[in-house]
């Protein structure tokens, strides 16, 4: 009688297999739960950092528009294209910091990055204008990614397909 106790500790009898599929489905459901929450906030993570360079970037360039607009003069660069440069910068890091619209966002930011480093640091000998064009890809990187992967569920592009379902 001991022994048979003890084998269906290890092993399961058909009596326990109800009782213990119920045990493996609530602590799996937990396990996915907290899956997919720790992913989401990761998501979210990533997109505020990633949008938070462009949305500071943008709001400086307003803020000192006169000396930006002399200096990409300086560089060959019409004003036209620095007016679009911070429009790009804010709208498209706002809506990815918020979830809106982040594939096309981040598809955006990541052609617009490739563009800077390819256009901008072309003086590859100078080790800071290397520095900028490798971190102009590995964010171009990022954003590619954050396209495919799309906002998660902490975003109003979920919460807007959620709204559309129900």
């Amino acid at each position: 009688m001991k022994l048979e106790g003890r084998i269906e500790a290890v092993v399961d009898t058909p009596a326990s297999i109800p009782r213990r599929a119920a045990e493996w489905s609530g602590s799996m459901a937990e396990a996915v739960s907290a899956k997919l929450a720790f992913r989401n906030l990761v998501l979210l993570a990533g997109r505020l950092l990633l949008a938070c360079i462009f949305v500071h970037e943008g709001v400086f360039l307003t803020m000192n528009f006169g000396a930006a607009s002399a200096a990409m003069v300086k560089s060959g660069i019409p004003v036209f294209a620095l007016i679009l440069t911070i429009a790009l910068q804010l709208a498209a890091g706002i809506a990815i910091a918020v979830g809106w619209q982040t594939r096309l966002g981040a598809a955006a930011l990541g052609l617009f990055c490739v563009a800077t480093a390819v256009l901008l640091h072309t003086n590859l000998a100078s080790r800071n204008e290397l520095l900028h064009f490798e971190k102009d890809l590995a964010i171009s990187g990022g954003m590619w990614v954050l396209m495919l992967c799309g906002p998660g569920s902490w975003s109003v592009d979920n919460r807007r397909r959620a709204q559309r379902t129900a």
